[in-house]
């Protein structure tokens, strides 16, 4: 069964940024506008959610769309994310206003399932369910080749009641046709145990891969998934009780990455045919052309409390998708030179469009711009 959960109170909230020109709202609006890959056809991302849909594990689960402005309470306090924890700090979560944020994580969806009136009934009837849900999220990060703050992800569960035997074996079983529906049977992968707030007993899987993905990654060994026994406390704070079973999320640019070896996660939203045609899962990415690289540095002096997750929305803000990577390359504190509470900061900015070569008048028109822009939004002294 499909689901779509009514966005009229996210209609509500994009109607309010609509009303305005601030740049928080600015850069939320062009985030929230950009298309949703893992349901654009030709993308390896949609790629990925239509092999797992189809695999035999999951026959019979629902597909649910949720809004992508959730409430923050929803996002964090019903997941057991702690107080403290870094994921509700205005440095790494979009937040529309104080209590509503662009969605972070699409595990959200088990709320809005569980709340849903036809699944409310299955569960007065004791009946088990499972469900898949994917799109697209937002977290500030930083800038370089493998990250993006606009990102996609793909989640699932299975819930039964208490009295049918369910277990972490049966997700790791989910868990193995997954990867071998993206990577290919012969693919060689493993179990590691690790931590979630909202599940326990809590896993991840690592693939094992060679080549230019090996090096890309400094590791043989690459984390794309993660899983785990979804919470009794959680699912109670959620309204269930007697219940119990598994899920799992992954990132669908990281599978996407690994599956086509593609260098630069900016290319899977490429409008250019000679890449698309190319982002095909198993079908090794040969570059169309290896644009230069043009590097400037900038280095400037603020006041301690800097973020950096902000300053890299700045740039995306003024170059948007023309920058590969900005690499910080010192910071110095100094009372005497710099001024009390003062910090400086270094960062080397590379300059690369992925469809043609930029020149150096238009790379210097950017960073001159880079420049005022840090100088007005950071009240930085640009050295």
């Amino acid at each position: 069964m499909e689901i779509k959960i009514p966005r009229t109170e996210e209609e509500r909230l994009r109607k309010e940024l609509e009303t305005r020109a601030d740049f928080d709202a600015m850069r939320m609006k062009r985030y929230l506008a950009m298309p949703d890959l893992s349901r654009t056809h030709g993308s390896p991302l949609n790629e990925i959610v239509e092999r797992v849909k189809a695999l035999p594990v999951f026959k019979g689960f629902d597909d649910i769309e949720i809004p992508e402005i959730v409430p923050s309470s929803i996002s964090f306090d019903l997941f057991d994310f702690s107080p403290t924890h870094p994921a509700r700090s205005t440095s790494d979560t979009y937040y529309v206003d104080k209590e509503n944020i662009l969605r972070t994580h699409d595990t959200v969806f088990w709320y809005y399932y569980l709340n849903h009136p036809e699944i409310k009934e299955r569960i007065a009837k004791g009946e088990s369910m499972g469900a898949l849900c994917y799109g697209k999220v937002y977290r500030k990060d930083e800038i370089d080749r493998r990250h993006m703050n606009v990102f996609h992800q793909m989640g699932g569960w299975f819930l039964a009641p208490d009295s049918q035997p369910l277990g972490i074996e049966d997700l790791k079983d989910a868990l193995s046709q997954v990867v071998k529906s993206v990577f290919g049977d012969s693919t060689i992968f493993r179990f590691n145990p690790d931590t979630f707030p909202y599940t326990d007993p809590s896993l991840e899987v690592e693939v094992g891969v060679t080549g230019a993905a090996a090096q890309a990654a400094g590791s043989e060994w690459i984390e794309i998934l993660g899983g785990g026994i979804p919470k009794a406390s959680v699912l109670k704070k959620m309204g269930i009780t007697g219940y119990h079973g598994w899920a799992f999320g992954f990132g669908l640019e990281r599978l996407a990455i690994i599956g086509t070896e593609v260098p630069d996660i900016r290319l899977l939203w490429s409008d250019d045919e000679r890449v698309k045609k190319q982002l095909r899962l198993g079908q090794k990415f040969v570059e169309v052309s290896k644009y230069p690289p043009v590097v400037r540095d900038i280095s400037f002096i603020v006041q301690k409390g800097f973020v950096p997750n902000n300053y890299f929305d700045l740039v995306r803000d003024v170059a948007d998708d023309l920058v590969e990577q900005v690499a910080l390359i010192d910071t110095y504190e100094n009372a005497d030179k710099l001024g009390e509470g003062n910090v400086s900061y270094a960062y080397r900015v590379t300059y690369r469009s992925v469809d043609r070569t930029l020149t150096n008048d238009e790379v210097n028109a950017l960073h001159a711009k880079l420049e005022k822009a840090t100088s007005e939004n950071f009240s930085a002294k640009i050295r």
